[in-house]
């Protein structure tokens, strides 16, 4: 099975961080994304793709972005239910992202240094000789 989304799009509302009470950082965000389909008069539609991201790819997210920022999104589609507190169940369809790139200029009075291109959270993989196939 594959579960694979890349989306390229801006952002329609500033990014939303918040703390979980293990202190791990979250933070929710819009991609606004450009249909290939037009609407009935002619005026093209959009998508707007719900997408979360954790620790220091959210901290990044929340620091370098703001509402109109080009990005690229790397993840995998999550489905989950849950109750409201009117007590009816919710599902919410939702991008998890493993990776944000930062595509457009940086925005004024941020130092260069300071701009992160992409953030990837990785983890670590020990490969010894056996596993290589030459």
């Amino acid at each position: 099975m594959i579960n694979r989304v890349v989306l390229v799009g801006r952002l329609s509302k500033n990014p939303d961080l918040r703390k979980t009470p293990n202190n791990a950082s979250v933070v929710s965000f819009t991609v606004a994304v450009d249909d290939r389909t037009k609407g009935p008069n002619g005026e093209r539609t959009t998508s707007f793709i719900p997408c979360v991201c954790w620790n220091g790819i959210a901290d990044n997210v929340a620091k370098y972005t703001k509402k109109g920022s080009l990005v690229g999104v790397e993840g995998r589609i999550n489905q989950r239910t849950y109750k409201r507190a009117d007590g009816t169940t919710a599902q919410v369809i939702e991008v998890i992202a493993d990776s944000v790139q930062f595509l457009g200029p940086k925005a004024e009075g941020t130092p260069a240094a300071d701009v992160a291109p992409m953030i990837e959270e990785s983890e670590s993989i020990d490969i010894t000789e056996d596993d290589l196939p030459f």
